[in-house]
Formats: structure tokens, sequence, C-alpha cells
């Protein structure tokens, strides 16, 4: 992550400040090599090396790719892993740092690649770094108001990479917003039935208690019934042995 971090400086400065070309050359060349001995160590690691390399396709074509290696820059995203393990966010949460991250670094990374490709170009309508930008928000969000677009075949290679990232955008937007939707309604009719079973537990406590003091009521009556037979057969005895 740090070789990813110089990465992007070297390259950033290199194509917007456009000095120290040669350091900059060096410094992305050295890392690039790096990321290379890098990929060559962990397919030689993997216990199941073609497991692994159909799994990491992507990489290859990052490091034996020349015109993709801006691409490379995609590597700063595992910062976010960092972020996952200390934020301890829901997976929802963890999806959306993924999404709004990798498409960020997308747009940059896209904004700096089709920049140093279209610029001075003849009839290139890319001659700044902020109208890359625009250029890399309005396809990314797949909007293509088509005030801009690239010339060269690099410019649309990076193009048809960015709608491919807009497209998977979109369908994670919408999948997380989906599952927020069903989250809420889940937990609003859970509330509710909690509700209701505290409520049926409070009228069956106020229910078993009434039934008790009723209870109580009819055993005192009872006994008062037993109390006035038990007189009424002793007035009954007495005035039988009076007679």
């Amino acid at each position: 992550m740090a070789l990813s971090v110089v990465f992007l400086v070297a390259y950033s400065w290199e194509i917007l400040a456009g000095t120290h070309i040669l350091l900059c050359e060096t410094v992305i060349n050295a890392i690039w090599i790096l990321f290379v001995i890098d990929y060559a160590v962990s397919l030689w690691l993997a216990e199941d090396r073609w497991r692994w390399f159909t799994r990491n396709l992507f990489a290859l074509a990052t490091i034996a790719l020349p015109m993709l290696r801006p691409l490379r820059l995609l590597r700063l995203l595992t910062v976010l892993h960092v972020l996952n393990r200390t934020s301890g966010m829901a997976v929802r949460g963890r999806i959306a740092v993924y999404a709004f991250g990798a498409v960020g670094m997308l747009m940059y990374v896209g904004a700096l690649a089709v920049y140093s490709v279209e610029r001075g170009e003849p009839g290139a309508t890319i001659d700044g770094f902020g109208t890359a930008l625009w250029w890399a928000f309005v396809t990314v969000t797949t909007v293509g108001y088509g005030d801009v677009s690239p010339v060269t075949f690099e410019g649309k290679l990076i193009a048809v990479a960015l709608m491919f990232a807009g497209i998977a955008l979109i369908g994670i937007v919408t999948a997380t917003l989906a599952s927020w939707i069903v989250d809420q309604v889940n937990f609003e009719a859970h509330r509710r039935e909690t509700a209701g079973r505290k409520a049926d537990e409070t009228r069956a406590a106020a229910s078993a208690a009434d039934s008790a003091e009723e209870l109580r009521a009819l055993r005192e009556q009872v006994r008062e019934l037993a109390a006035s037979v038990a007189a009424l057969r002793e007035e009954l005895a007495s005035r039988e042995r009076r007679r």
C-alpha cells in the first residue's frame, strides 16, 4: 500500500507538474518491478497455483500490459481493508466504503490516464486535468453528456473501463439501497411484533390479575355462605333441642 501511494504521487507529479520526469519514471518503473516480484512470489507460494492464477487475472493484466499500467493504482484500495478492520461496520457499510472508495480512485486514476494520452493530440477536447476529471465523473456515472470525449485509442480503452465500472457502481448502489429498504421494513415489522407481543403480555397479566381477584372474592363469598349455613344449622339444632 505504501508503494502504491508513492506510485500515485510519482505518476500524478509526472502528469500534472511535468517536472522531474526522469526521477518519476525511475520511481514508477522500480515500483512496477516490485509489483512484478510480488506477483511472482505470491504465485509461487500459493498452495493451488492454477486456482490463484485464475483468480488474479486482473493483477496479471496490470503488470503485463504497459498500456494498463496506471490501473496498478487500484492497489491503493487495500487501504479499504484497513478501514474495514478498524471500523467494525456492517456488511452494507463495507460495501458502501468499497464502492465509493473504488469509484473515487477510478475517477482520479482514469482522469490522470486519459489526460496523459489525450493532451496535445490533434482534435483532443480533454485539454486539462479539470476537464479530465469532469469527463471521468460523467463517464463513471454513465451520464455521458458527450461535451468532451477521448480521440485516441488508449483514451477509448480507458473510457470502456470506466463505463464498466459505472455499470458495476449502479448495481452496487441499487443493491445497497434495496438492502436498506428491506432492513427498514423488517425492523418496522419486528418493532410492531414486539410491541404487539408486549401488549398481549400486559393484557394477559392484567387478565390474570383480574381473574385472581375474582377468585379471591368468590372464595370470600363461599366462606361467608358457609358461615351463614353453619349459623343456620346451629339455630335449627337449638330450636330442636328446645322442643
